[in-house]
């Protein structure tokens, strides 16, 4: 009986088109968020964790992961955006140049009197509402955070846990980021979401390129060990932010060879897949409970600024099961012997999970031979978040949840 594989793919693999990448993700813009990144106590360059061994065993000459579980306690990369954001907007409202603003500027008495009564909000899955929590309790500011009603404790928790004020909303991601805009509007307070809607792209921006600090770290860890750059980068999308933050880093510093892009969402909530399928040149969306263990990328409606980024560069999108993450993080936390140990969450495994399907399943050869890989090949994949529900965690690494089909189990 012919094994079909286990997700769904488009390839594009055109000719990229960089401009939008290009424009905003220009390498002055990620110097500026590195340099304030730099400022904040208790920073430090994440690893750059090479599984060796994993790779000889699949046929690659590489697979490394920007471990951002490590990032400033916070278990998550998305503070670097959020951080960089609010920086960004204080900057803007009070007429100050980049050599003008500092972090340490942002705590003083000056500053705090300027910006009385500013109040922070946005929606969130978990991780992005935790960092604008952390930066806004940093800074003295008051914050609101939404989340919709699938949301865990332990993410509500790890909000609350930073001053914020969280409000349950009864829907989906979406539901929320439409309530959290409605509620800003009437009370006065300044959004700082990571997706774009008609009217509002700019602060999505800077939070996009408050991401590429991660970026600039890696490539110098990539120089360290003697590589110019990945010959491939797998990328997790939820609104598409962080997608389109990595390819368009990638495709500006290298628009002349850049690596081969590939997105992955979980299938119930793959709104970038269902973009890039329609091809007509509309933003489409998931509607739904979008009820995928991925709770970070949990999200129907594409951000339409990270969408021109991704349209133009991304080779490949892939939508797949929850098990596919599941097994990634399995992998990471029982590696084979040699390569590091790596907690990850279910969103930040994903795309592990994505690759090895694609190298060991009989069904993904000819994806795999049109992305070229093989043993020359030098993937990087990002872990954007560690242990972030505990008891999910627990019960996928310990008790199996999630379990891959027989079908698809790994023979060798």
């Amino acid at each position: 009986m012919e094994i079909k594989r286990d997700y769904d793919f488009i390839v594009r693999m055109k000719k990229k088109d960089t401009r939008k990448a290009e424009e905003l993700f220009d390498i002055k813009y990620s110097r500026i968020a590195r340099k304030f990144h730099r400022e904040i106590p208790g920073y430090k360059v994440t690893p750059l964790r090479s599984l060796e061994n994993l790779s000889n065993m699949i046929g690659l000459g590489g697979i490394y992961v920007k471990d951002e579980a490590q990032r400033l306690t916070l278990n998550s990369f998305k503070v670097m955006g959020g951080s960089f954001a609010i920086f960004r907007l204080i900057e803007k409202k009070l007429g100050l140049s980049d050599d003008q603003m500092s972090y340490e500027y942002l705590l003083s008495p000056e500053c705090h009197e300027k910006i009385e009564g500013l109040v922070i909000t946005s929606a969130t899955d978990g991780n992005h509402g935790k960092g604008i929590a952390w930066a806004s309790q940093k800074l003295g500011l008051k914050c609101v955070i939404y989340v919709h009603k699938e949301t865990s404790k332990p993410r509500i928790e790890a909000i609350e846990r930073y001053g914020a004020k969280v409000i349950v909303v009864d829907g989906n991601y979406d539901d929320a980021v439409r309530k959290c805009a409605e509620d800003a509007n009437e009370n006065g307070w300044q959004i700082v979401s990571d997706t774009s809607w008609d009217g509002y792209t700019e602060i999505p921006t800077w939070i996009m390129q408050g991401y590429t600090t991660m970026l600039l770290e890696a490539q110098e860890q990539f120089l360290g060990i003697g590589l110019t750059k990945p010959t491939h980068v797998f990328v997790q999308a939820g609104v598409g932010a962080l997608a389109a933050s990595v390819i368009g880093f990638y495709a500006a510093l290298f628009k002349d060879d850049p690596p081969k892009f590939i997105v992955v969402e979980p299938e119930k909530a793959a709104c970038v897949y269902e973009t890039a399928k329609a091809n007509d040149g509309e933003i489409h969306s998931v509607k739904g409970d979008l009820d995928t263990i991925m709770a970070g990328l949990a999200c129907g409606d594409p951000s339409p600024i990270a969408w021109e980024v991704l349209d133009g560069c991304a080779d490949v999108f892939m939508k797949v099961p929850d098990y596919t993450a599941a097994r990634g993080m399995r992998i990471l936390a029982v590696p084979l012997k040699g390569d590091p140990f790596v907690i990850s969450g279910e969103s930040g495994a994903v795309t592990l999970g994505a690759l090895y399907a694609i190298m060991t399943e009989k069904a993904s050869e000819g994806l795999k031979k049109t992305l070229g890989l093989g043993p020359d090949s030098n993937v990087l994949l990002i872990n954007t978040e560690g242990n972030t529900d505990p008891i999910h965690f627990r019960q996928i690494i310990w008790d199996g949840v999630d379990s891959v089909p027989d079908a698809y189990l790994t023979k060798k």
